[in-house]
């Protein structure tokens, strides 16, 4: 099965992930800053409760 073409699979970094939860904490929706950073709105999610990002000190869910 050939590999799907445009797939992103680009790993969110830790400053964006601080960038990200700084966003989510000042109350901005989901959606308008997956739009931003060019994700899907789950990525966002799994920042927010910490699937993604957990690593990172200092992040609690919002």
């Amino acid at each position: 099965m050939a590999r799907k073409e445009g797939r992103n699979r680009a790993k969110l970094t830790d400053e964006t992930i601080r960038a990200i939860w700084d966003r989510l904490r000042l109350g901005e929706m989901q959606h308008d800053i997956a739009a931003d950073f060019g994700i899907n709105q789950g990525r966002i999610s799994e920042v927010n409760t910490g699937k993604r990002g957990g690593h990172i000190t200092g992040l609690r869910p919002v």
